[in-house]
């Protein structure tokens, strides 16, 4: 940016190429995994994307997330991007949520039966190589400032490297930018919800002794501690004593880090070297609006909860991928009316959801009193041995079990996640890669394609279903006829 006010050329020139109003490009606010998903997303499919980051470029090891879990790794699937990450990281066959509670993964109906320790910036960094070979456009160092919006598009106002003002015009604004999110802010959205656990404490350090499992957490007295390892020798820690609140700017010595662990786990496992410490609190927020007009929030901007369950990282990222492909139709003039509406109807449950079982995991793993205990041992019971709430336990916390809801009439699997079906022309998340809508079809059977990727049962199976480019099903039927096929052809054309 130059000068006294700047517009960026990346979305502008589209603009001039369709008349002054007819704006077509995105602004996405944030490079973290939620928004580099999405802007990939959108630059792969065509549209002009400006990925704006108020951080300088670069990829942080600080960040927090650690986990991926089954459901993401399907999303990273249908983009070519799970194989890698899956080299990179570690495979848990079973979650240790706290002490004798653990859910078992191998069973999961997914081809990742498991849940993969990996930190943050190897996510982001396989999502950046991404949205950059797709052709986003990223302006680092850039705040947002407030933005308007019309009839036809949002003006956001931004800050530059310096300081200096400018502006970026687009169809539509995706704030992923967090819990302090800017582009929240700018269109007035309360964040509802309190902190739920001050003072947590946060440490990347190498350790002396090999902790006895790939992820190692649990809840003693007033402790609570996690570990999970780093690809570099380095070890995250997590920690909290609930008998000292202090604030977060308050300075913090790896010898309270070992305390906490100490009391929690037994032992500190000769933690030293510590590269990063901080305090930090866990929030349970979630904006009552996932959209406002043609603003949209995703990610730690719309939900923000407890790392119970790794599931921060993994919300935010099936949001965008949610999203990503209905911004695709907007912005082509292919959308039906309410599109966009689905967006807020399906994933704000889900946030919700997330909100709730985060924040009970941490309740139970912290119970003091005896009732409270009884209740934590009560559940874990259950759980261990009921096996629809140990499915129903393990699908929330996969993201595997979520579905979202049908239209009254509409066949039994129109909502839900279709799993990695084996087709004539190859695994169903290998052929999701382009982007688009796929009709699944009988053997035999050869319709006209449209826009929608036309695939084969390798069974003899019977049913035809159209799965929407994130992998849930938008029509079903049983023996569907020639004329049924047709007519949904032509609705997935229009997308």
């Amino acid at each position: 940016m130059n000068g006294t006010t700047t517009e960026y050329d990346g979305i502008n020139e589209h603009e001039q190429e369709h008349g002054s109003g007819g704006a077509r490009g995105v602004v996405v606010v944030g490079a973290g995994p939620t928004g580099l998903l999405l802007a990939g997303d959108l630059a792969a499919a065509g549209v002009p994307v400006t990925l704006v980051e108020k951080r300088a470029h670069g990829i942080s090891n600080l960040s927090r997330a650690m986990v991926v879990h089954a459901r993401t790794l399907e999303q990273l699937d249908a983009r070519g991007l799970a194989d890698e990450l899956e080299a990179k990281g570690e495979p848990l066959d079973r979650l240790r949520l706290f002490d004798r509670l653990s859910l078992d993964l191998a069973h999961l109906p997914s081809r990742f039966r498991h849940v993969l320790v990996l930190p943050q910036y190897e996510v982001e960094r396989s999502l950046a190589r991404r949205a950059t070979e797709a052709g986003v456009r990223f302006a680092y160092e850039t705040e947002v400032a407030g933005l308007t919006q019309d009839a036809e598009g949002v003006t956001l106002e931004v800050r530059g490297p310096g300081g200096e003002p400018g502006t970026l015009r687009a169809a539509y604004v995706v704030g992923a930018d967090g819990l302090r999110s800017g582009v929240r802010e700018a269109v007035g959205l309360p964040f509802p919800g309190r902190s739920v656990i001050r003072s947590l404490v946060l440490a990347d350090v190498r350790l002396a002794e090999k902790p006895p499992g790939l992820l190692t957490v649990n809840a003693a007295g007033d402790a609570f501690a996690f570990i999970a390892p780093f690809a570099d020798g380095y070890y995250r820690v997590i920690g909290w004593n609930r008998t000292r609140d202090v604030p977060d700017s308050d300075p913090l010595a790896l010898d309270e880090v070992k305390d906490i662990v100490r009391q929690a786990l037994g032992r500190d496992f000769g933690m030293h070297d510590a590269r990063w410490m901080s305090r930090f609190h866990s929030d349970e927020r979630q904006v009552p609006a996932y959209r406002v007009g043609r603003v949209f929030l995703a990610g730690d901007a719309a939900h923000v909860h407890s790392p119970a369950g790794g599931q921060g990282m993994n919300t935010g990222l099936q949001d965008a991928a949610n999203l990503s492909w209905k911004l695709v139709a907007a912005v082509n003039g292919r959308a039906p009316e309410g599109l966009l509406d689905t967006y807020h109807a399906e994933r704000h449950p889900v946030g919700k959801a997330v909100l709730r079982s985060s924040g009970g995991l941490v309740r139970l793993a912290m119970a003091k009193r005896p009732w409270t205990r009884g209740a934590r041992a009560a559940f874990a019971a259950v759980v261990r041995e009921v096996p629809a709430v140990r499915a129903k336990a393990v699908g929330q916390i996969t993201g595997i079990g979520f579905a979202y809801r049908a239209p009254r009439g509409a066949h039994r699997l129109v909502g839900r996640r279709v799993p990695d079906l084996a087709l004539a022309e190859g695994r169903l998340y290998e052929v999701l890669r382009a982007g688009g809508f796929v009709l699944v079809v009988p053997r035999g059977v050869r319709p006209a394609a449209g826009r929608a990727v036309v695939a084969h049962w390798s069974s003899d199976r019977r049913t035809t279903v159209l799965v929407r480019p994130d992998g849930y099903v938008a029509w079903a039927a049983e023996e569907a006829d020639a004329d049924e096929v047709r007519a949904t052809l032509e609705r997935s054309a229009q997308l």
